[in-house]
C-alpha cells in the first residue's frame, strides 16, 4: 500500500510517498481502508520536532531523538472496513467508519488496523468522508476539557476563545448540548458560522 512516510524530522518536504506493507488485522482488529485524513495542527509539530524544551525531552523518549520510530502520521480518519479479525462482532465488512488512532498514528496511508474497541464508530449517513474526518480530533479534546477537567452543568456559563477552530466548534456544540450558555470568542469573519453552531452571543 501507499503511505506518506517521514523517515526524519524537517520540514514538510521530509514526507515522501512510498510503498509500505499493507497491515493485517489482528484476532481483535479491523482493518479499515482510509478515504480521507486531516492534518492535525499537531501533526507539522511532531514531523517537525518544533516543541519547547521541555516537550521535546519526553516526546523523544516516548517517540525518538535523532529519527522518528512511528513513520506514519495521521491522528484522524473516514474509510470502509475491508476485513475483519476471527473475533470482531461489533462491525461488518463494508462498514463505514470515522475514528481516531491515538499514539498509534499512521493515518497518512491507504489501510490503517484499529482494534474493535478503539476510538471509532460507523459514520453517521449524513456525512461524507472528509466531513466525518474532521471530526474525532476536535470534539475528544473538547470533551476532555468540558467534562473530565470542567465538569460542566445545564446552566452553566461557558466562555470559548478560539470558538472557530477545530476545538472550539466542537466546544460550543458540545456546550450548548450539556445545557450551558455559550459566549464564544473569535475574529469577526467568523461570528456568524459561531452563532449558527449554538453560541448564544459572539465575541
Amino acid at each position: 500500500m501507499k503511505a506518506a512516510v517521514y523517515e526524519r524530522y524537517g520540514p514538510p518536504e521530509v514526507l515522501q510517498i512510498k510503498e509500505v506493507a499493507k497491515p493485517v488485522p489482528k484476532d481483535n482488529e479491523v482493518l479499515i481502508k482510509i478515504f480521507a485524513t486531516t492534518v492535525t495542527a499537531e501533526d507539522p509539530k511532531q514531523r517537525g520536532l518544533s516543541f519547547p524544551p521541555l516537550i521535546r525531552i519526553p516526546f523523544g523518549i516516548m517517540f525518538g531523538f535523532k529519527k522518528p520510530r512511528k513513520k506514519i502520521l495521521g491522528f484522524e480518519l473516514a474509510g470502509e472496513i475491508k476485513s475483519l479479525g476471527r473475533n470482531v462482532k461489533r462491525f461488518n465488512i463494508g462498514d463505514k467508519v470515522y475514528g481516531y488512532t491515538g499514539l498509534s498514528f499512521g493515518a497518512y496511508a491507504e489501510y490503517k488496523c484499529m482494534p474493535e474497541n478503539g476510538l471509532f464508530s460507523k459514520m453517521p449517513t449524513n456525512l461524507n468522508y472528509e466531513e466525518a474526518a474532521a471530526i474525532p480530533n476536535g470534539t475528544l479534546t473538547s470533551l476532555v476539557f468540558l467534562k473530565k477537567k470542567g465538569g460542566i452543568q445545564p446552566g452553566e456559563k461557558v466562555l470559548i476563545y478560539g470558538a472557530s477552530g477545530a476545538v472550539g466548534t466542537a466546544s460550543v456544540q458540545l456546550a450548548k448540548y450539556f445545557g450551558a450558555s455559550v459566549t464564544g470568542v473569535c475574529s469577526t469573519k467568523n461570528l456568524d458560522l459561531v452563532k449558527s453552531l449554538g453560541a448564544d452571543k459572539g465575541n
